[in-house]
């Protein structure tokens, strides 16, 4: 089968839509698949207002119409609701062609915390994008249900996988050394750090030992200023961040607009027990490897009881094959 993913989020990017397409066009290639994410490194692009590191295709239609033409795609997979989003729809209900969609992010909350717009404003807009496509793929059933109250149709099940392999328990002696000089125990937040993860109601918690943020965004400046105490490690990938979980004591997951949250299997499956509110993403995801309760000090405390074992077992349940064979075959032919 030959697959075209169009995506406004790809490399350089860092984020759980990247990754999450990564692994899927990898899974679906070693299966003999011939897998195109199309992201705006290929057209002339610029870099979004107030978060630099996101870069936007500028008037992309007709290049994308071309390389569309050219590829001939047996399934056509909109990945996102950005410029390139939006072209591929366009050309795709101009040319009859069918697609579907996936639903990564409440755009309508980031979007109403940046600029003020009523979030029902923005899930207008977000429930005609994907309504013109033959389904939308969503990850959690908590989602799936509030797509579908608000009139989205045909809601797909996707989940999502864990590298079991690399996100693993184990001896954090590199990372250990990393926080070497940082008192225990130490509560790790790992992630963009912008506003809609709510950051600051995790580093605003009177904890004992210490916090680090290992991650990169818009609102770093900001924060590191207002809490000088918290260790900013940057971002780290791969092996690195692998480490960062594992020598962490509790992952703490700060955000309430998440639909998922890929960090929180990375975490569990490096042994590392999850403290969260009880909101869709966590109350999907953590299960048993972590703790989740509208007061996050008390679960972040409560968290440092839960054995490490406990959260390797959950994060065992998720799976990429099988998150990419759901995804294989929620496509539909164009």
């Amino acid at each position: 089968m030959k697959l075209a993913i169009v995506s406004d989020a790809w490399r350089p990017q860092i984020n759980g839509v990247v990754r999450t397409l990564e692994r899927i066009a990898a899974e679906l290639t070693a299966r003999g698949d011939r897998v195109d994410v199309i992201g705006p490194e290929r057209f002339r692009n610029f870099a979004m207002p107030g978060y630099a590191e996101i870069r936007l295709a500028l008037l992309p239609r007709a290049q994308l119409a071309r390389m569309l033409e050219e590829m001939r795609p047996d399934a056509l997979h909109v990945a996102t609701e950005g410029p390139l989003g939006l072209a591929a729809r366009a050309i795709a209900i101009q040319r009859g062609w069918r697609f579907t969609t996936s639903f990564h992010t409440r755009f309508a909350e980031y979007v109403s915390a940046r600029t003020g717009i009523p979030p029902r404003v923005t899930w207008a807009l977000l429930r005609r994008f994907h309504n013109a496509g033959a389904g939308t793929l969503a990850a959690t059933p908590s989602l799936r249900e509030e797509l579908a109250q608000r009139g989205f149709r045909r809601i797909l099940p996707w989940t999502r996988g864990v590298d079991l392999d690399q996100f693993r328990p184990g001896l954090p002696a590199p990372c250990a050394q990393a926080w070497a000089g940082l008192p225990r125990p130490i509560f790790l937040y790992a992630g963009r750090v912008a506003i809609e993860k709510n950051i600051s109601a995790f580093l605003d918690l009177d904890l004992p030992g210490s916090k680090v943020v290992v991650g990169d965004g818009p609102q770093r400046a900001a924060l590191q200023a207002r809490h000088p105490s918290v260790h900013f490690a940057g971002w780290r990938e791969g092996e690195g961040l692998a480490q960062a979980y594992r020598g962490a004591d509790v992952m703490v997951f700060p955000s309430r607009t998440d639909t998922f949250g890929l960090v929180l299997l990375e975490a569990m499956a490096s042994g590392t027990p999850v403290a969260a509110f009880p909101v869709m993403g966590p109350r999907d995801v953590v299960g048993a490897g972590g703790v989740l309760d509208e007061d996050l000090r008390r679960a972040c405390l409560a968290a440092l009881e839960v054995p490490r074992t406990q959260a390797r077992a959950q994060a065992e349940q998720f799976s990429w094959p099988a998150s990419a064979q759901a995804f294989r075959d929620n496509l539909t032919l164009v």
